[in-house]
């Protein structure tokens, strides 16, 4: 790696001929002597558009612009007919590689409908289907049977069931009593206080998710044996990449905040230009190829009340515009992928679509970047012979809802423990199974925050602390932070770890966490 001065030499060197040169034409040593440009007729622009002869009718500004276009998946016809021209031209120009990120799922649409009580009806079915098969595909609900059947049936008989949670309480005698619901009818479910594994299981249920049920029908009752959950498959690929490269995590940025830590995070921008760090350390940089952001990358504006009094930049423009002179640093041939938050300036309900541009115009010009919704999916470093990383992508803001009712979570140590929060969703197979967990819009075609597809990675961000772990080999990836304690942390008690970096080898899928404190 060059030092700053004496690249800011070269670059003036190239400035006195005439020549502008990109930061990783140096890096890289593809810059020839500038004595030697004229000789040669060589001209330099790109790090990968080199050794350019008779080239004095080429659009160079056009040339640019069709690979920005080419690497945000816009447009690829225009570098191929530029590539063709400099053929004839005697010109090498070298296509960049295929974008290496593919969204599997984005929410996107433009438009939000007036909803009716009906809409939310559909969106629970539509939840209903989808995780019921999940649910059959065990042996002891391949055959359930409606709720209404049972209903009418006088006969004690062994069932099976599937339902929402529709309500749970404890009885006087100290035992469980759920009601079940599924689109035939209600039913309530005993869980026997004297079956202790058991009835542990049920306190772990909360309201609105979906299980399966087995057990003897009694009197409009079923008195449950077992309790099934729609979880992950105990026999999922542990995928890894055939070549060493790696893939970070970052979440809550908060830039505009009069907490958000500018120095930390310059810090990891001169690490991952390769200008910090031990050799060993840079060498890692140097192979990053994707960057995940889950979110908040701005504090927000009346996000809560009395926010302006925690605020640098007031402005959320302005809070976009500093976020994107950040962001921008990091490397062009770095992917990074980029999810909202609910401090992001848009509307709260999930799914929450991509950075609206009428706010964040800054940050959507990145060349860079892949914008996605909250939730979405994407695959990363898929190839001819691999099919690459499934990501599934969630900033978290449902997280505060499970620790605070569901008591293993909260009693393990609650936001310290990320990862029994992911994990309890993947288990669920849905990011907010309580209605009341986060804001929704209740879409009618699907639920999109069902988990119907098990990822490689679960990616999220909100609780401020780093978090890595790994369930049934999905890897469960919590970013920290960049903002210092708040006095909303304060209040809530929480004790944020800021400026650490979830990093991970594809090859080994071995995870760190790079501190920049």
């Amino acid at each position: 790696m060059i030092d700053a001065d004496k690249r800011k030499g070269i670059v003036l060197n190239y400035l006195d001929k005439g020549y502008l040169v990109s930061k990783e034409c140096i890096d890289t040593n593809l810059c020839v002597d500038v004595r030697h440009l004229e000789e040669s007729d060589c001209l330099i622009i790109l790090s990968d558009t080199i050794n350019i002869k008779n080239a004095k009718d080429c659009n160079w500004l056009e040339l640019d612009r069709a690979r920005v276009m080419y690497e945000k998946r816009q447009n690829s016809k225009i570098i191929q007919k530029f590539s063709a021209f400099a053929d004839k031209e005697e010109i090498k120009i070298v296509i960049p590689e295929e974008n290496s990120v593919k969204i599997t799922y984005s929410y996107d649409k433009d438009t939000v409908k007036k909803r009716e009580v009906a809409d939310f009806v559909t969106y629970f079915n539509k939840r209903y289907s989808v995780i019921e098969k999940i649910l059959r595909q065990r042996k002891e609900l391949e055959n359930s049977v409606s709720i209404s059947r049972i209903l009418a049936r006088r006969e004690k008989n062994n069932v099976s069931i599937i339902g929402f949670v529709m309500n749970k309480r404890e009885t006087r005698n100290g035992h469980l009593m759920l009601t079940l619901e599924d689109k035939t009818g209600i039913i309530k479910v005993l869980i026997n206080k004297d079956r202790f594994e058991l009835f542990k299981q049920a306190k772990e249920l909360v309201l609105d998710e979906i299980i399966g049920i087995t057990g003897t029908n009694g009197d409009k009752i079923v008195f449950a044996n077992n309790i099934f959950i729609p979880d992950i498959p105990t026999n999922k690929e542990l995928k890894k990449s055939s070549d060493e490269v790696y893939a970070l995590f970052l979440s809550d940025l908060h830039v505009g905040s009069n907490k958000f830590l500018p120095d930390e995070f310059n810090k990891f921008l001169k690490w991952i230009n390769m200008e910090l760090g031990d050799e060993k350390q840079k060498k890692i940089a140097s192979k990053v190829k994707y960057i995940f952001i889950a979110g908040d990358l701005v504090d927000g504006v009346g996000i809560y009340p009395g926010q302006e009094e925690n605020l640098v930049i007031t402005d959320i423009y302005e809070q976009y515009k500093e976020c994107a002179n950040y962001l921008k640093q990091i490397p062009s041939h770095i992917k990074m992928i980029i999810c909202p938050g609910n401090h992001d300036a848009m509307r709260i309900a999930e799914p929450q679509p991509k950075f609206y541009e009428d706010f964040s115009k800054p940050i959507l010009d990145l060349p860079n970047a892949t914008f996605v919704s909250n939730p979405a999916h994407v695959n990363i470093h898929a190839d001819e012979n691999f099919s690459g990383f499934d990501v599934m992508m969630y900033h978290g803001a449902s997280f505060d809802y499970y620790v605070s009712n569901v008591d293993s979570i909260r009693n393990q140590g609650g936001y310290d423990k990320g990862e029994l929060i992911m994990k309890f969703l993947l288990q669920r197979r849905h990011l907010a199974p309580s209605h009341s967990s986060t804001p929704y819009l209740p879409e009618t075609d699907h639920d999109p925050l069902v988990i119907s597809k098990v990822p490689d990675f679960f990616v999220t961000g909100h609780i401020h602390k780093s978090v890595v772990s790994s369930y049934r080999n999905v890897s469960l990836i919590c970013g920290s932070c960049w903002q210092s304690k708040t006095s909303f942390d304060e209040k809530m008690g929480h004790e944020p770890e800021p400026a650490r970096v979830p990093i991970m080898n594809l090859q080994t899928r071995q995870i760190k966490i790079l501190r920049f404190q």
